[in-house]
């Protein structure tokens, strides 16, 4: 069922009992749909109580074996995201001001996501018990084939799902939190350890197993929120191939990605930290930059009771999220800092082309260095081929990418332009190219050719503002 939260894209079909069409054209649903269970909120709380948990027994292993630097670091990338992650919870359900001791003593002693999944699953079991007054309505257009499909819809929303669309919100926060600022690094720190000791503690391999599906969780969250952002007021419905799409194409970016870094760090290991500081400069001036460009004025009320100073000190730590996200995948959302929602809605496909070059050249570039440099410690591997499986790894990433942007998403006749088109648009030139004259054969009489790309107009959509705020 619809509800209010914007980045909630577990959306299924309504089956309303009773629907009528307003005076605006607008068909309202009178009769809810079945509230659907909060899956992805068990799913990052699972998720990071298994992190959590083997990164604990790995730093007892350690203690034990006196690896004091492993310990060190893989206590800190434990409890660094952990604490982002309580304060995130807390911020978003605005406890601090309420009377709860049991729920903030729960997020002192780490265990917040815990509290809040089992509030959330007693709200989904004491919802449908007795009927509730709606607090707001959510309009939404059907979508069917990627198109538009009949006049909007309107969606009674009640306080039940009213509560299920916060914690669904908060938890998403919290996944992308912990899988960037957590998991990225322990997932690397992990590796890195495993390569310099030569041998693999079962600890140590579950605790990467987990951080790479947190990372790829985390990915899978940026790629909706980003496309239920830009789509607000349509109806979006994930298939399931979709999903496997996106799950291949970031699974296998970031586990190449990863993978390139560690094997450049053990040849490397003092310049893979300049690498790293590059990356997340670049990423986190590149929206201060096209803001002060634009000369643009810092948004209001992003939050009500935030001055300038805290204005400014939130949006600091959204683009070092930002940057740390793309520091090892395409963020797939785009940042505009003196837009209110700070999401930037049209779909840049040169940006995106330009990211996965430069990232490809990159880490191509990091591997031939790594094979050209590396020492005797590799005597047992088929470097070669470890070579070329990371090209080829980082080649289907981007293949998957593209298959999913052509076939797979949801709003794909909504898109300005798609992959086909771009595609058909480089050959355009190239043909064009390849068929010009020389100056010798070109007549007085004869005008410049013509320009074959005119076709592909832009396709706009009537976006309007969705009168629901999730968040």
């Amino acid at each position: 069922m619809e509800n209010n939260n914007k980045t909630d894209h577990d959306i299924t079909e309504v089956a309303p009992q009773q629907s009528v069409v307003n005076e605006n054209g607008f068909m309202t649903v009178i009769n809810h749909s079945r509230i659907r269970p909060p899956f992805s909120v068990v799913c990052t709380t699972v998720l990071y109580c298994a992190e959590f948990i083997c990164a604990a027994v790995l730093c007892s292993f350690y203690r034990k074996t006196d690896d004091v630097v492993w310990m060190g670091l893989s206590i800190t990338f434990m409890l660094v995201p952990s604490v982002l992650t309580q304060l995130t919870l807390t911020f978003v359900h605005r406890d601090l001001g309420k009377d709860r001791p049991l729920v903030l003593f729960m997020h002192l002693l780490q265990m917040g996501p815990i509290i809040r999944c089992i509030e959330a699953l007693m709200v989904y079991c004491q919802a449908g018990r007795k009927e509730e007054p709606y607090v707001t309505i959510s309009r939404k257009i059907k979508l069917k084939h990627g198109r538009g499909l009949g006049p909007a819809l309107e969606w009674e929303i009640g306080h039940t799902e009213r509560k299920l669309a916060v914690h669904r919100n908060a938890f998403k926060r919290t996944a992308v939190i912990q899988a960037f600022l957590g998991s990225t690094p322990q997932l690397t720190l992990q590796l890195y350890a495993t390569i310099q000791e030569k041998y693999i503690l079962p600890a140590r391999l579950a605790l990467m197993i987990i951080s790479l599906i947190s990372i790829t969780y985390g990915a899978l969250v940026c790629s909706v929120l980003a496309i239920q952002i830009k789509y607000d007021d349509y109806k979006i419905r994930m298939k399931p191939i979709a999903y496997l799409c996106m799950i291949l194409w970031r699974g296998l970016e970031i586990a190449t990605r990863v993978t390139t870094l560690v094997l450049f760090s053990t040849v490397f290991t003092h310049w893979v930290v300049l690498v790293g500081l590059i990356n997340l400069l670049v990423f986190f001036f590149q929206p201060w930059v096209e803001f002060w460009v634009r000369r643009a004025s810092l948004p209001e009320n992003v939050e009500t009771n935030f001055s300038k100073l805290g204005t400014t000190v939130v949006l600091c730590m959204v683009t070092f999220l930002y940057a740390c996200i793309n520091i090892f995948c395409w963020s797939a959302v785009q940042l505009d800092l003196a837009d209110h929602d700070l999401v930037e809605k049209l779909t840049r496909w040169r940006r995106l082309a330009i990211y996965y070059t430069l990232r490809f050249g990159e880490n191509v570039t990091l591997i031939i260095l790594w094979y050209h440099f590396k020492t005797d410690f590799y005597e047992y591997v088929c470097t070669p081929l470890l070579v070329v499986q990371l090209i080829v790894c980082y080649s289907l990433a981007v293949l998957f990418m593209l298959v999913f942007h052509q076939f797979c998403h949801p709003c794909r006749r909504l898109l300005h332009y798609n992959v086909e088109d771009c595609l058909l648009c480089a050959c355009c030139w190239k043909k064009r190219e390849s068929l010009q004259p020389t100056d010798s054969e070109v007549a007085p009489q004869y005008a410049a050719p013509p320009d074959l790309t005119s076709h592909l107009t832009e396709r706009e959509t009537d976006i309007v503002d969705d009168i629901l705020d999730a968040a």
